[in-house]
């Protein structure tokens, strides 16, 4: 396998941290996005959708999406499994890694691509010239508040996200986090819940 991503940004270190945890090498190359370098073409041959992480398998299968890459890596190397381990516990997982993904991750790139004159023209990825929206940014904001909220009624409940065990919807959760940061935002104080979970989460990936 090859995988081609760019370590700082967000969908490259969501795979990044499923790799670590599992204990899986693979063969990387850096696609620098400061330097454009995933519009060139000889990326694009590998990825037309011009976006990383990309997953080149041995038999010359693509995987560009981060989710369906962790589904396939999960049952291919099962030990310390991260999309769960019953059909309840993976439905589960999942759900919550689309929840994420369409809430919290998505309002703060709302904010981050809309708000940053970096993204001229360049609001959503791929290989399009989108405009800039800058009222997203407010709605934003505020989809994040609700997100937020919405994470810590859950981990009222549990240990994790998903339930009793550390799953890819934590990653996802600790990614979103530290996201948040570029657009100088954090978890609410009075999420308490995240806030405790934060410290479980970030010693699981240490392990």
């Amino acid at each position: 396998m090859k995988l081609y991503t760019y370590d700082p940004a967000p969908n490259p270190r969501r795979l990044q941290l499923f790799l670590d945890y599992k204990g899986i090498e693979v063969d990387t190359v850096q696609i620098d996005m400061l330097k454009q370098q995933q519009f060139e073409e000889t990326f694009r041959k590998i990825n037309p959708m011009c976006t990383v992480p990309a997953l080149v398998l041995d038999d010359g299968t693509v995987l560009t999406e981060v989710i369906g890459a962790c589904v396939y890596l999960d049952e291919v190397f099962p030990e310390r499994p991260l999309m769960g381990s019953t059909p309840l516990e993976k439905a589960q997982v999942i759900s919550w890694n689309h929840r994420l993904y369409n809430s919290l991750f998505h309002a703060i790139a709302e904010v981050f691509r809309n708000g940053n004159p970096a993204f001229a023209n360049r609001a959503l990825p791929g290989p399009m010239e989108i405009a800039q929206i800058p009222q997203l940014v407010e709605r934003g904001k505020q989809r994040m508040e609700g997100a937020w909220r919405m994470m810590d009624r859950a981990l009222a409940r549990q240990p994790f996200l998903a339930g009793e065990h550390f799953t890819f919807a934590d990653i996802d959760l600790l990614v979103c986090i530290d996201f948040a940061r570029w657009i100088k935002e954090s978890v609410p104080e009075e999420c308490s819940h995240i806030q405790a979970w934060l410290p479980r989460a970030r010693a699981a990936v240490e392990q």
